[in-house]
């Protein structure tokens, strides 16, 4: 297993190469630069000739390698990104004062996980029984109406639930705020009511992951569910007279499990690299939100730094999956 873990993280280096590569370039392609931007809103007001402009503005752009913007300019600025990134310096973020990129995504991936993690707990023990359940009474009434629900659910996008829940529970209703963590009379309260509060504020956003969620996973438990149900070692097991409970519960579970494996190893970026588009509808300070934020404005190391930071929990994911089918299914083996 030593082996084969140093093999594929080797072959995990070369992949974080070649994608680093492409997500440079199609950054540095995007029209926006916020150091651009800050420039030239300073010196809108200055009266500077247009040659002086150009050349203090390459100046500024010079140190951090983005002042040529041709494909071998582009090149080189990858390099010496790549070679401070290298030393563990990920750059600056420049919509967050100059800070470290390290820095912030440590700062706000934390909102993001909880967030994450709590809706990916509510989806599996939500969607997984209830996928094992409908496989189970195929053609059922419960079948019919929770497979007909999740594909309601997925249908949906998270901009679209995001801002009807908004619109009922929050400017019809009023019981929730229509964005934000934090409540305006909040300041100055304890720990604890502050905390409430947060929890309060979440509850929309996490719905919105839950719901638009459960119907995949259900879907995808549910039809592994039947091949396993359908395999000759089910008919086997009934035959010997066992239970049906056990024979779900201890045989079909299980090996439904090893391709759910494949799916869950995603969860790990997504859980650390947030939900841009429902941190962006519910004003929540994640990680996903200010990443968004740093694409719309050109903030190319704080971009790199985030895309990079999803690409290694990825790669750690998939490494992760492959060692879990060994554990979940003893017949796998490892490659040497």
């Amino acid at each position: 297993m030593f082996k084969y873990i140093v093999k594929r993280l080797l072959l995990a280096l070369l992949i974080l190469f070649g994608v680093s590569i492409i997500m440079y370039i199609l950054i540095r392609c995007m029209p926006s630069n916020i150091l651009k931007d800050q420039f030239e809103l300073s010196h809108s007001q200055v009266d500077m000739d247009e040659a002086e402009k150009a050349r203090q503005l390459t100046a500024m752009l010079a140190p951090y390698g983005l002042d040529d913007n041709s494909f071998w300019g582009i090149i080189k600025g990858y390099f010496m990104w790549l070679g401070r990134f290298l030393q563990g310096d990920m750059g600056i973020s420049f919509q967050n004062q100059n800070a470290p990129v390290q820095d912030v995504i440590a700062k706000y991936m934390w909102l993001s996980f909880g967030i994450s993690f709590v809706a990916l707990l509510l989806e599996m023990i939500i969607a997984i029984p209830l996928g094992v359940k409908c496989a189970v009474n195929q053609y059922g009434k419960l079948d019919y109406v929770a497979t007909v629900l999740c594909m309601v659910g997925i249908a949906f996008p998270s901009f679209f639930l995001g801002n009807l829940f908004i619109k009922w529970f929050a400017v019809d209703l009023g019981w929730f705020e229509t964005g934000g963590l934090a409540s305006a009379d909040m300041m100055g309260a304890g720990a604890f009511a502050q905390f409430a509060d947060n929890i309060w504020h979440l509850i929309l956003p996490m719905s919105v992951m839950v719901l638009l969620s459960i119907g995949g996973l259900m879907r995808y438990t549910r039809t592994n569910t039947l091949e396993v149900l359908n395999a000759d070692y089910i008919r086997t097991a009934r035959a010997k007279g066992l239970s049906e409970r056990k024979v779900i519960y201890k045989h079909v579970f299980r090996n439904t499990m090893i391709p759910l494996v494949t799916q869950l190893s995603f969860t790990l970026p997504t859980l650390f690299g947030g939900a841009m588009i429902t941190e962006e509808i519910f004003a929540l300070p994640g990680i996903g939100r200010i990443a968004y934020n740093a694409l719309l404005k050109g903030d190319v190391f704080l971009a790199m730094g985030y895309n990079m930071f999803l690409a290694v929990l990825t790669v750690i994911g998939v490494l992760f999956a492959d060692i879990m089918y060994a554990v979940v299914d003893p017949r796998v083996k490892l490659g040497k």
